[in-house]
């Protein structure tokens, strides 16, 4: 199979399991494509967790669970030096970052210095532990969660690190006809014994580069960055997207493109992934006392934007 025959078998394994959830199962596959990290903003319970095993079985990746809570601290997510004193020197003992794939899950619930432990080695892809360096496992890729309804004991994120992920996503309830087929497969036994392993980490580098490589047009580059830019100067917006966000949004493009069986990339790849790169990068503004959403404001940016031409 050729990469992208490989991408669609791993989306079909793991919508086995999340089920009537194709549109953000794509979207998750899309930005580990890309090379990025991906938030996700909802209530517990929807299969977050079930959805990273998923993947990670399907992918054949070694996957570890973090579950933030106050008394995390940073030598758990990235471990620890300690002296043994049969061999009578310090040896590094690793920590639950050095894996595949890593759910940390309500993220928001551990202190400041310890997620910003965690955002460092996705940005840096290594961590540095009493001034050794340690390489994080290739591919790396993180899901983290956070719960938006309950904030006490909390520490959102703020825009700088929200930054450092790729997307953000919100998997949200099951229509009705999907939660009764969820509850017979349920019933059934463990849906994860039928995900088959469909690739290996080497080879889903492999398909990274080969993502890497896809051809996007100076005019297609200029159509992102004009979205980005207008996001800057925007009535709606308090703060704009970063540089950060163009090159989120050109990566993310080049992999939606990937997954659509193409090696170039169109306007229509970008307005695909645009609000889920774009949307947690943007401070809006507040009108009436509450505050304007990202998604309507994005889509005013779009409706205006002049999408390039093909001249074929």
């Amino acid at each position: 199979m050729n990469g992208y025959e490989v991408a669609h078998e791993i989306i079909k394994e793991v919508n086995k399991v999340i089920i009537g959830k194709e549109e953000v199962v794509k979207k998750v596959l899309t930005c580990f494509l890309a090379g990025g990290h991906i938030l996700i903003d909802d209530i517990p319970g929807v299969g977050k967790t079930t959805m990273a095993i998923a993947f990670a079985k399907a992918m054949n990746l070694e996957q570890n669970r973090i579950q933030f809570t106050s008394d995390v601290m940073p030598s758990d997510v990235v471990g620890f030096t300690i002296f043994d004193q049969a061999e009578n020197e310090f040896k590094y003992k690793p920590g639950v970052i050095f894996c595949n794939l890593l759910l940390a899950d309500e993220i928001n619930r551990t202190s400041a210095k310890t997620q910003s432990a965690l955002l460092e080695a996705m940005e840096e892809k290594k961590v540095t532990v009493d001034g050794v360096s340690y390489k994080l496992n290739n591919p790396f890729m993180v899901i983290a969660t956070q719960n938006p309804e309950g904030s006490v004991g909390t520490h959102m994120l703020p825009e700088s690190q929200l930054d450092r992920f790729m997307i953000r996503l919100s998997i949200g309830y099951p229509k009705v006809d999907d939660e009764i087929s969820m509850l017979k497969t349920k019933e059934a036994g463990n849906s994860l014994d039928n995900v088959v392993s469909i690739t290996d980490p080497q080879t889903f580098a492999n398909m990274q580069k080969e993502v890497s490589e896809v051809f996007i047009h100076d005019r297609v580059y200029k159509y992102m960055v004009d979205i980005v830019s207008a996001t800057r100067k925007n009535n709606d917006i308090k703060l704009g997207a970063s540089p950060r966000g163009s090159v989120a949004l050109a990566a993310m493009s080049r992999a939606y493109a990937y997954l659509e069986g193409r090696n170039y990339v169109i306007p229509d790849d970008v307005i695909a992934v645009v609000h889920d790169t774009l949307g947690h990068r943007l401070v809006m503004n507040m009108v009436g006392g509450r505050e304007i959403k990202s998604r309507d404001a994005i889509d005013r940016i779009i409706s205006q934007v002049i999408a390039p031409v093909s001249e074929g």
